[in-house]
């Protein structure tokens, strides 16, 4: 594929390596194009507003039917798209499903259009043309010339508080729409209330409510303009039959309410040429109070450049706690890409005075901690929490705390499966809280209560209405007659249970650590010896007739078939590994894998896969298979292991639009980018041990929070020395196909030295 690359604004900007600036490196949007659905605006690192452009407004259903058409707007952004519809505040990074989009706003000038108006034609509505030549994308800054008004639009954030600045010709009809209809996987029903409340001549208030995948969500907010306005108004689109006793008044016009299901409103302004009118837009999760303190404490002055460069000085700091070298400038783009990716997700979810609101709807105070949200916990338990173990473990200590207080305020008692925005959107399979609280205990990254935190897992894992979980205590496995993907979620339950038997056991509570290791096993249970791959089986006992090995859907997995999933034991590989047949015979398997030809018809009906994130039958693009390149180091045959990462980095990332193999899904695609680069990969979270691979950079330094640095230097690197001769560690050769997460926090220096030549290590 062609690489498109978006301009870049080179700035100064401080740090930790004086001399190199690392955000040059980073290309916010790759990833849009076909899959991997990130988005280009501004945000702060783990931000509460993600402020970027929409390209189109497609509904999630037509004609009372799933629109496939919308998958493509997950995050809002497709690169390919020729216009823009306006700049929201909530966004999704690179999931499969979605939602938010909140509180649109698109500068206008001219007569007054209310409606979107479409992509063939623009100037039906306020949506505008733009070119990529005038676009540049930068963390914490967008920037992009709407072509069909003349307007220069630039947007920056803080944590809490958006800031827009849009500079207009000159005009005594210019606009300022505020679209409250407007979202992300939207339908006629979504918007359940709306609220807009007029405090003067620059400021309004409000609130929305809103039932999608989040199907109690409400979200306040408060927007200040940096000039009066001189009139103001609002369209309600909602047919609504009742309309009480406010139809007494003309509430369209320059009335400071208004309220309704599908409301845009606009304010009108003079201006001249060259005019700058500034908006600085605030989000809360409790209150329009809230949104006002947040505005006032991040934001309380108009200087735009000012909250931009301390945007990205925040940006400046966080990437800098990795610094790479390498003669490559495209890896350098790939690895701050994959890092900026990386720190963006989960997202603050709180007022600057601690409160929020919680998954029981009543208002709380997280003391001591930052609250977080945004959950995509089947994907990032896998390489994105333990990646934030070794360079983030404040914020993933304070994460774990948030899914404890969700456990709390659930009345399912169970802790977070997907969630975001106070609300359980029970998407995807396994309860993989588990993970991530088990991968911090085990790693001595838990300044929290232990014992409640592992109750709180046990409590999980013992909910029988949850997902054929009944079924699987009772049975050892998922029947795939009562329960469908039953193979998937067997393999999983089994996983997140060892994991509570791991902590159990350091905590010396043996009747659990007996109970869930024994759980632990039940991945047996699905396993067919007869075709060599892991196999729904039915309520009787029987394994299901018509099994196609290379089908997703229908036999018994999700988002991976029977060659990727039958892989999923990572709690057990040696175990795996003689069961299904002994070193050689699996090493033919993983070989098999990633070169034989997947027919484009097992993934024709699967959204988020397409040829680009599969290499043979290994499907890059899903997580499932994450971990199996890393395999062959249990087999004998390490310099496979070191060979495919290898291969899989050259081909499923690079830093275009189209720049990654599927979708980021909160940042897991970029935390296995980020692992495999630096050399080693958690195999197994809630073991201390990474996997050694193949790193692809000439050094990286590790500035951890403790204060301690650990160094990895690369002799010989280069695209052909993908093979590792020996390693090193503090002076010492490593004699083992691992390293250990104390090792690394302890501070030090891991030594790779690099070979064109296949070294046979056993």
């Amino acid at each position: 594929m062609k690489k498109l690359l978006l301009p870049v604004l080179c700035f100064a900007a401080f740090s930790l390596h004086a001399q190199e600036n690392v955000l040059q490196y980073v290309k916010p949007i790759t990833g849009t194009q076909k899959m991997g659905h990130t988005y280009p605006g501004a945000t702060v690192p783990f931000g509460m507003v993600q402020l970027s452009p929409e390209t189109d407004t497609l509904p999630y259903e037509m004609n009372g039917k799933y629109n496939g058409d919308v998958y493509k707007y997950c995050a809002g952004y497709q690169y390919e798209d020729k216009t823009i519809v306006g700049f929201s505040h909530t966004h999704f990074s690179g999931t499969g499903h979605s939602d938010l989009g909140d509180f649109l706003i698109m500068p206008t000038v001219g007569q007054l259009q209310l409606n979107p108006g479409t992509a063939d034609h623009p100037e039906s509505g306020y949506r505008s043309r733009f070119s990529h030549s005038t676009e540049v994308a930068e963390p914490a800054y967008y920037k992009v010339k709407l072509e069909d008004d003349n307007i220069l639009a630039e947007l920056t954030t803080s944590t809490r508080v958006g800031f827009h600045q849009y500079t207009f010709p000159a005009s005594d009809q210019s606009h300022i729409i505020l679209d409250l209809m407007s979202g992300i996987y939207n339908y006629a029903n979504k918007n359940v209330w709306t609220f807009v409340r007029v405090e003067n001549d620059s400021l309004i208030t409000g609130f929305r409510q809103t039932n999608g995948w989040a199907r109690t969500r409400i979200e306040y907010f408060a927007m200040a303009f940096s000039k009066p306005f001189k009139q103001y108004g609002h369209e309600n689109y909602a047919n609504d039959v009742y309309k009480g006793f406010w139809r007494k008044f003309d509430q369209t016009k320059n009335f400071p309410e208004m309220a309704g299901r599908q409301i845009r409103a606009y304010f009108d302004f003079n201006t001249t040429a060259g005019e700058k009118i500034k908006i600085k837009f605030a989000l809360s999760p409790v209150s329009t109070e809230g949104a006002l303190k947040n505005l006032r404490a991040e934001i309380p002055g108009w200087d735009f450049e000012q909250v931009k460069q301390a945007g990205q000085a925040l940006w400046t700091k966080e990437l800098n706690k990795v610094h790479i070298e390498s003669r490559s400038r495209e890896e350098k783009e790939n690895f701050y890409t994959a890092m900026y990716h990386a720190f963006i997700n989960p997202t603050t979810y709180m007022d600057v005075d601690g409160s929020y609101r919680g998954l029981d709807m009543n208002i709380h105070t997280a003391n001591g901690y930052t609250n977080y949200t945004t959950f995509s916990l089947w994907d990032t338990y896998r390489a994105l929490h333990p990646l934030f173990n070794i360079v983030q473990p404040k914020r993933n200590a304070d994460m774990i705390q948030s899914m404890l207080h969700h456990y709390d305020q659930s009345v399912h008692h169970m802790l977070p499966i997907w969630s975001h925005y106070a609300n359980e959107n029970w998407c995807m399979i396994g309860y993989h809280s588990v993970s991530v609280i088990a991968d911090a205990i085990m790693k001595g990254n838990a300044p929290f209560d232990v014992n409640k935190a592992l109750d709180a897992c046990v409590t999980t894992a013992r909910h029988r209405n949850y997902d054929g979980l009944g079924y699987y205590m009772d049975m050892g496995y998922v029947p795939e007659d009562k329960n469908g993907s039953s193979v998937s979620k067997t393999l999983e339950y089994a996983y997140d249970d060892w994991c509570i038997a791991q902590v159990a056991k350091k905590l010396g509570r043996t009747d659990l650590y007996n109970e869930f290791i024994k759980r632990s096993t039940n991945y047996k249970n699905v396993y067919d010896a007869a075709t060599g791959f892991m196999r729904p089986r039915l309520n009787d006992g029987t394994f299901k007739a018509d099994f196609d090995a290379l089908q997703t859907h229908d036999q018994g997995f999700i988002e991976g078939n029977a060659w990727n999933y039958s892989l999923y034991v990572p709690q057990y590989p040696d175990e795996m590994i003689a069961m299904m047949g002994g070193k050689q015979q699996f090493t033919a398997h993983l070989d098999s894998l990633f070169t034989m030809e997947l027919p484009d018809k097992y993934f024709a009906e699967t959204e988020d896969i397409t040829r680009d994130g599969i290499i043979g039958n290994y499907v890059h693009g899903n997580e499932p298979s994450h971990h199996v390149a890393y395999l062959y180091n249990w087999t004998g045959y390490p310099w496979k292991t070191q060979e495919r990462v290898r291969m899989i980095l050259k081909k499923m990332y690079h830093p275009g639009p189209d720049g990654l193999g599927g979708n980021d899904d909160c940042g897991q695609m970029s935390a296995w980018y980020i692992f495999s680069t630096l050399g080693f990969y958690p195999v197994c979270p809630g073991s201390d041990q990474y996997a050694l691979g193949s790193p692809a950079i000439d050094k990286a330094t590790l500035q951890l929070e403790n204060g301690k640095t650990f160094i990895v230097d690369v002799k010989n690197q280069g695209d052909k020395n993908v093979y590792v001769q020996k390693v090193l560690l503090n002076g010492k050769p490593l004699n083992r196909l691992y390293i250990t997460h104390d090792e690394i926090m302890q501070g030090g220096e891991i030594v790779f030295y690099m070979t064109m030549t296949r070294i046979k290590r056993i």
